[in-house]
């Protein structure tokens, strides 16, 4: 692929001159992929051989104690990048890496992004901020997870998620969301089941439709809020 008019709308791509994205893609350092729901890019401890750039692909950064022990740390969709543990200087992946949503991403290898920041002072800079907001992002779903009931974390998440998708209908089933909050299934359909009777939401095998945004924002702990803010400034 070498028209730049073909390029996804990744924000921190935009953050390169024209002629840097015209060579990385001459030069093939940037393919454009197809990511299915589910996959793993990154493995927790694993080498990063990739980093990916989401188009509509939405990916969670997930930590992960055991198979029965996880929590989402992040969510990232066209702002941002997985593999930002290669711009900290480090080629090893801190999180477990999956896409949450399906859809298209820009693929680059991790020693050409290393050298891309080297020469690119904008896209450099862009990074750092992105970095910044997923440290928030962690930061806050560790306190977050201990401090505030259930109801009001999945609040939270169908909020992220739908800022990413920028849709009100999200596909996300009581299992991927059991994984991202770190409880069992049954907690998730107790909590959704009281978003649904408040009219907050709706949802039937796996596709959840958000009824009222501005209710579920007040329904959520101020831990959106928050991320939103800090991850701006």
């Amino acid at each position: 692929m070498t028209d730049i008019d073909a390029v996804p709308c990744n924000q921190l791509l935009a953050a390169l001159p024209a002629g840097a994205l015209h060579a990385l893609l001459r030069d093939g350092l940037l393919d454009r992929v197809s990511l299915d729901a589910g996959s793993a890019l990154h493995e927790q401890g694993g080498r990063i051989d990739q980093v990916y750039f989401p188009d509509d692909v939405v990916i969670s950064f997930m930590a992960v104690a055991s198979q029965r022990m996880t929590l989402e740390v992040g969510l990232v969709g066209d702002e941002g990048v997985a593999g930002i543990a290669v711009a900290l200087g480090s080629m090893v992946s801190p999180v477990h890496a999956v896409v949450r949503r399906g859809g298209m991403a820009l693929r680059m290898p991790a020693d050409a992004f290393r050298l891309a920041l080297g020469r690119h002072p904008e896209l450099a800079q862009a990074v750092a901020r992105h970095a910044h907001g997923l440290l928030v992002q962690a930061n806050q779903a560790a306190f977050c997870s201990h401090f505030h009931l259930l109801e009001a974390r999945l609040a939270r998440s169908l909020l992220m998620m739908r800022d990413r998708v920028q849709s009100n209908a999200l596909h996300l089933t009581h299992e991927i969301l059991g994984l991202a909050l770190g409880v069992r299934r049954v907690g998730i359909t107790k909590a959704a089941t009281s978003l649904q009777q408040r009219g907050l939401i709706s949802y039937s095998r796996g596709e959840i439709r958000i009824l009222d945004r501005h209710g579920l924002e007040v329904a959520s702990c101020g831990c959106y809020a928050l991320v939103k803010k800090l991850a701006e400034t």
